[in-house]
């Protein structure tokens, strides 16, 4: 997918609805504070980098190896910047930022334990992952087989695997939410799909994406 299409995708009423909902839960569990440094880890066309810097300016990196979507994101993004990068040997320091956020980016990533050791050791306060869920209907409908569209490739995990894979990194005050219950069912007639959703909690553990937050130990 080109990165304007990546992007036109997000235009759409389903890209908007998923988009919004996605970007809601991270933010809130990034819980990123004025001032704080963020580092958005396999960033792509920037499209969630860029509503981070909406609220933290040019306090905001996003890093991909893609140069292609890095170029979009430069193109179109404000006062945040773009760096080139491997996942797996990120370019920082220790501890060099406050929050470390990535979505659905480990799921492309072919060692993706080593991708999340990367982003807790240039955390200093938390890491935030948001991963594709195998227990959910958005894998029976779109992760078989070797996926399908975008998802084409993807790695889908488990609730558990993430956890443990948090846990053994020695992080600590797990939180995980998922949200996107019922992807595809629906759109045309969107708010029967978002009272759907209202009506399920984060707290469940079938919904399409999983996002975790863990913070480093003080």
């Amino acid at each position: 997918m080109t990165p304007e299409g990546y992007e036109a995708w997000y235009g759409t009423p389903r890209g908007r609805w998923i988009g919004a909902t996605e970007l809601r839960l991270l933010q809130r569990l990034a819980g990123l504070l004025p001032h704080e440094t963020l580092l958005d880890v396999g960033c792509g066309t920037g499209w969630f980098t860029r509503r981070f810097a909406l609220r933290n300016g040019w306090l905001v990196t996003g890093l991909d190896q893609d140069p292609s979507r890095l170029a979009y994101a430069r193109a179109h993004g404000r006062n945040e910047r773009y760096l080139e990068g491997n996942a797996r040997a990120l370019p920082f320091a220790d501890a060099a930022f406050d929050r470390v956020v990535s979505m659905t980016a480990l799921c492309f990533v072919d060692d993706w334990r080593q991708a999340l050791a990367e982003m807790a050791r240039v955390a200093r306060r938390r890491v935030v992952v948001g991963v594709l869920n195998r227990r959910s209907l958005l894998w029976r409908g779109k992760g078989r087989a070797g996926g399908a569209g975008g998802y084409a490739g993807a790695y889908w995990h488990e609730w558990d695997e993430l956890t443990l894979a948090l846990e053994a990194l020695g992080l600590v005050n797990l939180r995980l939410r998922s949200a996107v219950f019922l992807p595809g069912w629906g759109w045309r007639q969107g708010w029967l799909t978002r009272t759907a959703e209202h009506l399920l909690t984060e707290r469940l553990p079938w919904g399409g994406v999983i996002v975790a937050a863990a913070d480093k130990p003080s």
